[in-house]
């Protein structure tokens, strides 16, 4: 980045941080970084904390908590800018929150959003490639993700923590940069003993302790042990953290079902990495159709456009090793043609043809209409994202979870004619009903 470039993203976020009298010191404040599961982590942490009693604020790539008061996040930025961190942890200080949780990604950290925020804890997910275009090359990327270890460790707070992800090879990069930080932890599968992995859900030990999710995939196994590892390390008793992560049901736009009692299951997700895409899919592993089983019947836009090439063709190798069906359509294609970014993600389908259907909501609509008992339809790519970005910055507003249930329920009516929906309504985010 240009050193004027860098002197006014650094000199607007002292500013900000003088305006709002730097309120990361009178706060606790927790942040989560890595490729994936940033999101999950900070719910499932803020779950657990309020589980046990504490008043938090959370910023993530779905929302802003303060409180019991929540918000969705339309910013389609998982870490806004122009001082947006520093008026929010002021919030949450006024408001008399104890903890914020706050997803911090290599994009802000380019743009020293994480300045002069002082940290008390990180949480460090995994690591892959990811925004490559954005920062060079895959080692500035770490080094972006990095500097926010290194902000922790020039933090004033005191008895700092750092969790790692054991099991992955990038943890070591990030103990070495948080440097003198006083507690350091990593987490590992093997931390939850024996596990069972199902398509309904999650059973783990914690601690010696049973525990159970509703969340399914290892993915989200991952999730839950990061959050609970930093959960035990700021003193939270092992009851509350197994509590919490029973009660917790799901998660937006992360393996969200649709259920209108359809006899097929209808799931929409966020993921838009290769790693992220594979396994995701995995969850949904099904018979080989042409023995008569059931089907994975897939939708993806593969990547947005102007950003990440790379990763298109082999998004496309992938739904063409998981899913009988496939639906390319478009996604978030800013100023490229998005017929070439649905052409780059086709060529990375050879055992079959796909769909081409370029309008998401079509393409959404021809997925249920292929469903029959047994079937899976996996939606991936938005997840909670509030818009599909086209040219010139035009925003759409969109929901792919709103869509989805509204071609599903007029799938069945027209399945159905004169039936009634007695289906469930959904829930609120991240809590089972009483």
């Amino acid at each position: 980045m240009p050193y004027l470039r860098r002197t006014y993203h650094l000199f607007l976020a002292f500013a900000a941080a003088v305006v709002c009298r730097f309120p990361s010191r009178r706060i606790k404040v927790i942040a989560v970084t890595g490729t994936k599961g940033k999101s999950s982590t900070t719910e499932l942490l803020n779950a657990i904390l309020e589980e046990a009693g504490h008043k938090t604020a959370l910023s993530n790539t779905i929302r802003f908590k303060i409180g019991g008061e929540s918000e969705p996040n339309l910013y389609k930025m998982s870490m806004p800018g122009r001082g947006f961190l520093q008026r929010f942890l002021r919030r949450a200080v006024n408001a008399g929150c104890e903890y914020a949780v706050i997803e911090m990604t290599s994009q802000g950290a380019l743009l020293f959003r994480h300045k002069f925020i002082e940290l008390d804890g990180l949480i460090f997910t995994n690591l892959s490639p990811e925004h490559i275009e954005a920062h060079g090359s895959y080692e500035n990327y770490l080094d972006s993700k990095l500097d926010i270890a290194r902000q922790l460790a020039a933090s004033r707070k005191n008895s700092r923590l750092l969790v790692v992800n054991a099991d992955d090879p990038e943890s070591g990069r990030f103990l070495a940069a948080a440097g003198p930080t006083e507690k350091k932890i990593g987490f590992s599968l093997e931390d939850s003993g024996p596990y069972e992995i199902k398509e309904e859900g999650l059973s783990f030990a914690w601690n010696g302790r049973p525990a159970s999710s509703s969340l399914s995939g290892r993915f989200n196994l991952y999730n839950i042990l990061a959050a609970a590892t930093a959960a035990k390390a700021l003193g939270i008793g092992d009851d509350a953290i197994v509590s919490a992560v029973s009660k917790f049901s799901y998660i937006p736009g992360r393996v969200q079902k649709v259920e209108r009692g359809q006899g097929f299951e209808v799931v929409v997700d966020y993921a838009h990495t290769p790693d992220s895409l594979r396994q995701f899919y995995g969850v949904f592993k099904k018979s080989d159709p042409a023995d008569g089983g059931p089907k994975n019947i897939c939708v993806l836009g593969g990547t947005g456009g102007g950003r990440d090439s790379w990763k298109r063709a082999e998004m496309g190798r992938i739904a063409d090793e998981n899913c009988a069906d496939i639906i390319l359509t478009d996604e978030d294609p800013y100023d490229e043609d998005p017929k070439k970014i649905v052409e780059d993600v086709a060529k990375g389908v050879t055992r079959k043809k796909p769909a081409i259907i370029m309008d998401r909501r079509e393409a959404i609509r021809e997925a249920i209409s292929r469903a029959r008992p047994g079937d899976s339809v996996l939606i991936t790519g938005k997840g909670t994202d509030p818009f599909i970005m086209g040219p010139h910055g035009t925003k759409t507003p969109w929901s792919d979870f709103r869509v989805t249930k509204e071609e599903l329920e007029a799938s069945l009516k027209r399945r159905n004619p004169g039936s009634r929906d007695t289906s469930p309504r959904q829930e609120i985010p991240g809590r089972r009903s009483a």
